[in-house]
């Protein structure tokens, strides 16, 4: 992997928080950016009717072209579709997008043509048991930086009944099996499915707590008032940073592969674990 290639997977790996922002109300950009996300993704496919798309894209350009641009995504239709082609001209247009979310990615040649048509990174959002199915192959194709996933659109295909004890069960099997390959062809880690309700705090908590347990780097957000919360429920309590500071004054001291720290026992994955913590507070 090349040392630029490299670069734009860590930049994806540190967005902890994406906000979607519809490509009809662009004036809504900048709010996206004053709420703190680290990412903002003017959408292009499901948030805009056809009949809308081509002003969408006007707009779109306006902005680009303005003086109060800031580096976006842009989520494209899928490819094979007459609005892909569209977008993939748009983005041809626009040289100062940080990257692509392709809508519904299914194979290799997906991946291919948006990254040959456009220069820019691209994520993958996997809406399908085909897309899901072929995650592995995907994974090498040049471009790619990262994978996301529609939980709605593949609880359809997949025949779950949403909101069940099943459909948990099938989403930490869909987020196991994007942490394992993204891990294997060096990808960032994934970027978890938007939390529908923005109202409900617990659960985007508990959800947050589940997706950053598993391994994954961020979340797709759809209201401003997640991105907050989600970076609040993404803190390490103090107890967690003193057991950390603890553990490496204690190994740095003592030089011991193996001790413990009031009862625990503490060995290199602790110490890792530890080291990983005190690194992602250094960042921030």
């Amino acid at each position: 992997m090349d040392s630029v290639t490299n670069h734009k997977i860590n930049i994806v790996s540190q967005n902890k928080t994406w906000l979607f922002v519809p490509a009809t109300r662009i004036d809504r950009v900048a709010k996206a950016f004053a709420s703190g996300a680290d990412a903002v993704i003017v959408d292009l496919e499901d948030a805009v009717a056809p009949e809308d798309k081509a002003d969408a894209r006007k707009a779109l350009q306006q902005y680009h072209d303005s003086a109060d641009y800031q580096p976006i995504w842009l989520r494209i239709n899928r490819a094979g579709s007459d609005e892909f082609i569209k977008d993939i001209a748009l983005c041809q247009q626009m040289p100062n997008f940080v990257g692509v979310i392709l809508a519904k990615a299914e194979q290799i040649s997906d991946i291919e043509k948006a990254y040959q048509g456009t220069g820019l990174s691209i994520v993958a959002l996997i809406e399908s048991a085909i897309g899901l199915y072929h995650i592995d192959a995907m994974a090498k194709v040049s471009g790619l930086v990262g994978f996301s996933y529609g939980f709605l659109d593949l609880c359809n295909d997949l025949r779950v009944q949403v909101n069940t004890s099943a459909a948990d069960i099938v989403a930490n099997q869909i987020r196991y099996q994007l942490v394992l390959t993204s891990k294997v062809h060096e990808l960032a880690a994934p970027i978890d499915t938007v939390y529908p309700d923005f109202n409900d705090e617990v659960g985007l908590n508990a959800r947050v707590q589940l997706w950053s347990q598993m391994g994954m780097s961020g979340m797709l957000c759809i209201h401003p008032k997640q991105v907050l919360r989600v970076k609040q429920s993404l803190q390490p309590t103090e107890a967690d940073i003193e057991f950390a500071r603890r553990v490496l004054e204690e190994y740095e001291q003592s030089g011991q592969a193996v001790f413990k720290i009031d009862g625990q026992m503490v060995d290199a994955p602790v110490i890792a674990r530890c080291r990983q913590l005190l690194g992602y507070l250094l960042t921030k």
